[in-house]
């Protein structure tokens, strides 16, 4: 059983732009990780099996939908509490992080943000309590980066809508109580659906035999002319937008989650590199050695104060889905760089399941195509500073 002695990252005293709140909550999840998650993620990545015990937990540290008002379930905090959360709880395990960013701000975001009250009040304490777990369904097989040429369609049928479709790459499908669905009315506008396992035709498939994201089940939604109640369309969007607003949200919490994988390969390989004796000395002692750990925590510091600004722009309510595109890139780019580097310095046992990097990095490389590619979030930011669309 694993031992977790992380202590934190923070060259440039970044603790001094937190209050005391956002270090009690940061501690808090930190504390759960290494008590609750630490000890068993190995052992439940090697088996391709979520750890779905530590549910009731996450929900009460605050996991679910921590900026949603306390009223509908949630925890009514700010927004660089959430990343904190995630970033801790990435730290433990990509996987795991996904489950509870999929909850958040794919799952109970729109409901609140674009549901109705009624929708509100039956879903949203659910959710927020664990008792009810969601997932999003945006992607299709033919269509991950143009979400706008989804094929997944509904029809009116006076007294209920008629859903026919799949979507693929669904984080929580498998076991998931209710799927926030994204597809298109008979004019062709995107409107989101509350599709409730159970319902006649509606099924979700497990994808198996994946590399990455092994602690976290994924599948997909198919739709075979499910009769969805009309009181379950989300009334206050319409067309992308609603979609995008949730990704924009999910993927703010995944620039700040990136650097807890970061932070642990880092922490890894510094303790790795005092102890490992080659040629009569520590290989930390050794230059090249120093300039990994040198850059690893230059770049993790960076990725920091990136965040940190992010979020405090998003509690202004100034940042911007460019801002968020440009942190998400960057941050997980930087976490990837840093697990390979890690996984060098440990040679042969950077392999094994004895230490983190491995699992970090195969899962990094699904978080670094999730939610927007790499490359697509390159050229949104070069769209943002050109004024000129590359999509069109």
């Amino acid at each position: 059983m694993a031992f977790d002695q992380f202590e934190g990252v923070d060259y440039y005293n970044i603790d001094d732009l937190l209050t005391t709140e956002q270090k009690l909550v940061r501690d808090t999840v930190r504390q759960f990780v290494k008590q609750e998650v630490s000890p068993i993620i190995e052992d439940y990545a090697q088996r391709a099996e979520t750890p779905r015990h530590l549910i009731p937990g996450l929900a009460e540290i605050g996991a679910f939908g921590p900026t949603i008002p306390a009223e509908y379930g949630g925890g009514g905090l700010d927004n660089v509490c959430y990343g904190l959360i995630m970033q801790e709880i990435e730290r433990g395990d990509s996987g795991l992080r996904s489950l509870v960013s999929v909850q958040g701000s794919l799952v109970m975001y729109p409901i609140y943000t674009y549901g109705s009250e009624e929708q509100r009040k039956k879903y949203l304490p659910e959710l927020g309590a664990g008792r009810m777990i969601g997932c999003f369904g945006l992607t299709e097989p033919d269509h991950g980066s143009n979400p706008g040429g989804m094929i997944t369609h509904f029809k009116d049928m006076d007294d209920h809508y008629l859903l026919n479709g799949a979507k693929l790459w669904i984080s929580n499908s498998p076991f998931a109580d209710i799927a926030v669905v994204w597809a298109k009315d008979e004019e062709g506008v995107v409107r989101g659906l509350i599709v409730e396992r159970g319902m006649e035709g509606f099924t979700t498939p497990e994808t198996k035999g994946k590399w990455s994201l092994r602690a976290s089940a994924t599948g997909e939604l198919v739709f075979d002319n499910v009769k969805v109640p009309k009181e379950n369309l989300l009334p206050g969007v319409k067309g992308l937008r609603g979609p995008l607003s949730c990704l924009s949200t999910a993927r703010y919490g995944i620039a700040w989650g990136a650097m807890g994988a970061a932070m642990d390969c880092y922490d890894t390989a510094l303790r790795y590199s005092k102890e490992r004796i080659q040629f009569g000395k520590p290989i930390g002692q050794f230059q090249l050695q120093q300039k990994k750990l040198a850059e690893m925590v230059t770049e993790i510091t960076k990725a920091q104060l990136l965040a940190w600004r992010l979020g405090v722009l998003k509690d202004e309510g100034k940042a911007t889905a460019a801002q968020i595109s440009m942190a998400k890139r960057n941050n997980v780019d930087m976490a990837l760089q840093i697990a390979r580097e890690a996984r060098q310095m440990l040679g042969g046992m950077g392999i094994t399941g004895e230490y983190p990097i491995m699992r970090h990095m195969m899962n990094l490389e699904s978080v670094i195509t999730y939610e927007g590619t790499h490359d697509i979030h390159l050229l949104i930011t070069g769209m943002d500073v050109t004024g000129l669309d590359a999509f069109k």
